[in-house]
């Protein structure tokens, strides 16, 4: 891991972004915002999955209006997305919005960004300017046919200018594309010529499978060069499945610490149990159920598996016949064997010892 890029700081509402900040999580709703009960809804599942800040589309005025009461009742800021009409970006900020996410470039005339800054000054509210490789401009795309990266960068200066000059500074940025190796060759590039906190993501990843994996390499990749200061995974579907893919790439980086690391083999003909991947998938099912945050090693055979349950908080290793003939495994906590059982008392007995460990560090109630 390189050391963090050092950002501004905003705040989005009581989330600090940039700066020493952790890498914060965000989404946006897949709801109609006019659909008051439905947009808090999904709000709501947001929230307790874990996201920070959640992003909702303002197409017209009565989603303006709208945004009033959700803003009110919503667990964590919203930020206004808005697409060239000023006056939605105006309406938002007074219906208490947390933050926008705006291409001052794309309002019009200078007198209608000079209003929306002067509105979002007076109530400290932070703007997002976010370029996409697939809707940049066409001056900038002809400049550079052959490199979009560089386009993508230039298009973000030319906004950021324009704040600039209105003495406008709370501004975090994002320089998003489906293709991985352009996202990150963009955000590299941008780390280099501004300060400002970087949103970081791949966009129209597609669906949880693929997408997962677009996101992991193209947002794993910057956050271990050190760039990025907030995330959001985009996956086509339920928004809430974009939360857990962003825990569990903070989780492999290290940055952070809540939640279950589940460590288990990908197995191979030295294999000592048939029901091995039924096994893993209770582990993960029953203990990421109760958010612990510990190491569980689950292995299957005698080659590695003693050494990574020695070196989880716990862990099982399958492997070996008992003296009966029976099938047996060891059971390893804090890096000792405790104790030696029949396979299919192993995970149950995992489990149990694993919600001791919750206890002992006041995790979870007895």
């Amino acid at each position: 891991m390189y050391p963090k890029r050092q950002s501004t700081q905003i705040c989005v509402g009581n989330v600090l972004i940039g700066g020493s900040e952790p890498v914060s999580i965000q989404s946006m709703c897949t709801t109609d915002t006019r659909d008051i009960e439905a947009t808090l809804s999904q709000i709501r599942a947001l929230a307790v999955a874990g996201c920070q800040i959640v992003r909702v589309a303002v197409p017209d005025n009565s989603a303006a209006v709208a945004l009033k009461t959700i803003v009110k009742e919503s667990l964590i800021p919203v930020i206004a997305d808005i697409h060239f009409d000023w006056r939605l970006a105006i309406a938002s900020i007074e219906a208490g919005v947390n933050g926008l996410r705006l291409n001052p470039g794309n309002i019009g005339r200078k007198e209608r960004v000079q209003e929306v800054v002067a509105v979002a000054k007076e109530r400290l509210i932070p703007i997002r300017i976010g370029v996409n490789a697939g809707s940049l401009e066409k001056d900038k795309a002809e400049k550079y046919p052959n490199n979009i990266p560089l386009a993508m960068v230039e298009s973000a200066l030319y906004h950021i200018s324009i704040l600039e000059d209105l003495n406008y500074d709370q501004i975090k940025v994002s320089l998003k594309a489906s293709d991985v190796s352009t996202m990150i060759e963009a955000y590299r590039l941008m780390a280099d010529k501004c300060a400002y906190p970087l949103h970081l993501g791949v966009t129209e990843a597609g669906p949880v499978g693929t997408g997962s994996i677009k996101s992991a390499i193209g947002i794993g990749t910057l956050l271990a060069e050190g760039i990025g200061d907030t995330i959001r995974v985009s996956l086509t579907g339920d928004p809430v499945k974009e939360i857990e893919v962003c825990k569990q790439i903070l989780r492999a980086l290290g940055l952070r610490k809540d939640g279950l690391n589940l460590i288990s083999c990908p197995t191979c003909g030295r294999i000592a149990t048939k029901n091995f991947e039924e096994w893993v998938e209770r582990v993960e099912k029953e203990l990421t159920a109760l958010n612990l945050p510990i190491t569980v090693a689950v292995m299957g055979c005698v080659v590695n598996g003693p050494g990574e349950s020695e070196h989880a908080d716990i862990g099982v290793s399958f492997g070996g016949l008992g003296p009966d003939g029976v099938a047996v495994g060891i059971l390893v906590k804090k890096g000792q064997i405790i104790k030696k059982l029949p396979e299919d008392q192993l995970i149950p007995a995992l489990i149990e010892e694993a919600k001791i460990i919750a206890q002992e560090k006041n995790l979870v109630s007895n």
